[in-house]
């Protein structure tokens, strides 16, 4: 699959269930994948990432969170602004329709709610990545195949 300048985008593997179908060409090719927890929430995250002369810039984020309380888009949306410290209230979201669930999508971010209790979360840098590429990469993250 090709980007809008022609570059190819790549595969991002598997990721607690769920695989990334689409990495868009740019982002760093540096990938980090980890377990952490925070407010009860479990999170498995998979992280691409860039050299740069300061060191190392995060270009690409998907969370897998799973808990019970995230039982719809309105409890998800306001986890994640607490997580990641927003006014609730704020940001430009638009609806987000995954082959999935219900979702929303603003400048850098997608998300939405998998299933209750299951929930993806996608940042990426807008400067490697616009809305439409954003939109994409969220898009192609799917459920895994069940193993045979």
């Amino acid at each position: 699959m090709s980007d809008r300048d022609g570059s190819v985008a790549r595969d991002g593997g598997e990721l607690d269930g769920f695989h990334v179908g689409h990495v868009p060409a740019g982002v760093g090719t540096e990938v980090s994948d980890f377990a952490s927890e925070w407010d009860e929430v479990s999170f498995a995250t998979q992280v691409w990432e860039r050299q740069v002369a300061e060191g190392y810039r995060v270009d690409l984020r998907v969370h897998v969170l799973r808990v019970d309380r995230l039982t719809d888009l309105t409890a998800l949306r306001d986890f994640l602004a607490d997580y990641h410290e927003r006014d609730p209230a704020g940001g430009e979201w638009a609806e987000f329709a995954h082959p999935d669930g219900p979702g929303l999508i603003g400048v850098g971010e997608a998300f939405w709610l998998v299933e209750p209790g299951v929930a993806v979360d996608v940042l990426a840098d807008p400067e490697r990545c616009d809305r439409a590429g954003l939109a994409a990469t969220a898009r192609a993250i799917t459920r895994a195949a069940a193993s045979a």
